[in-house]
């Protein structure tokens, strides 16, 4: 087993033959509760850049604030869903150290990486669901589990942002910007509660029982080119929990206001992260490209690594150069 070492953005790592790490991993196909995914077979020999250390992460199932996880990192790959039911979250995956070797740069050769064997992926497989004493099929992946594999890490850990910084994950000067940014507006939340002014969030307020409006779908396709609504015109198709047909409008989101993006995908079926049912959406849902999340304005997941993809309904967009009202070009 490899042993434990601290690692930084921008380090190059080696994935594993498949026969190493399957010795690493326990009856769940899992090490120090993280599974290792049939959907990581595929990156098996093959060289990245550490792009975050995973040495946190905000709790999936909404049960806790943030979790630390031990020794793991992120690399440029998400999982696609193949073996779990075709789940299109595409999550950002984890890699444990021990399942990776620090090497000095890029792949030099084209020397193709050793074919798993079935075995192996027949004990992945069969780690990726379960069924419930009344037939109904569950799934288990890194984002169910993730409690599993962490310990709860308190909000004011100073340590936390530490390593934050020294890991890369990280600019000394952009932690301390979004930190002032984000304990003001904390204050003056509090602030304005002690008087019965404001809600939970500064920056987005909007009464109980206020109108909504829904714009028409738009039928958004991959690949074609989006552009993120003003924050107003947004908040009017929220009710007061800012949701829109109970998908939830991250703070952060509202950064990217005016920009221009591509669609990556429609969403039709995501894994619930805390039960580990399907689930089929029913209304529009679309992620973007290069649109994910980095764990700012929200102190309970301050710079959070795990770079989930944020969910647009289609009434939070147009299509870019287009008017309002008019067709599809």
């Amino acid at each position: 087993m490899a042993a434990r070492r601290t690692v930084k953005v921008g380090e190059w790592v080696e994935v594993r033959p498949l026969t190493d790490i399957m010795k690493t991993l326990d009856d769940n196909c899992a090490f120090d509760g993280m599974p290792f995914l049939p959907e990581m077979v595929r990156y098996v020999g093959h060289r990245f850049q550490i792009v975050k250390s995973a040495h946190k992460t905000c709790d999936p199932t909404g049960a806790s604030d943030l979790r630390r996880i031990p020794d793991a990192v992120h690399l440029e790959t998400r999982c696609d869903g193949s073996a779990h039911g075709g789940c299109e979250a595409r999550c950002l995956l984890f890699w444990k150290n021990a399942w990776l070797k620090p090497v000095d740069g890029p792949q030099v050769d084209d020397k193709p990486p050793l074919s798993p064997q079935d075995d192996d992926l027949e004990k992945l497989e069969a780690a990726t669901r379960y069924t419930t004493d009344f037939g109904e099929v569950r799934y288990r992946c890194q984002a169910t589990e993730v409690v599993a594999a962490s310990n709860k890490l308190p909000v004011s850990d100073m340590r936390q942002y530490v390593e934050d910084v020294s890991t890369g994950n990280v600019q000394g000067s952009q932690l301390l910007i979004e930190m002032v940014r984000l304990y003001a507006n904390a204050a003056i939340g509090k602030a304005l509660r002690s008087v019965g002014i404001g809600g939970a969030r500064v920056d987005v307020a909007k009464p109980a029982g206020a109108p909504t409006r829904q714009p028409a779908t738009l039928d958004l396709q991959p690949g074609e080119l989006v552009q993120i609504r003003p924050a107003e015109e947004i908040l009017a198709t929220l009710d007061e929990r800012l949701k829109n047909r109970g998908l939830t409008l991250e703070l952060e989101m509202l950064r990217h206001c005016g920009r221009i993006y591509r669609v990556l995908a429609r969403v039709t079926r995501l894994i619930d992260e805390k039960s580990g049912k399907m689930i089929n959406l029913t209304s529009d849902c679309v992620i973007l490209d290069g649109v994910s999340c980095r764990g700012l304005d929200n102190r309970q997941r301050a710079f959070c690594p795990r770079g989930a993809l944020f969910y647009w309904r289609e009434a939070w967009l147009k299509r870019a150069g287009i008017p309002d009202g008019s067709g599809k070009s």
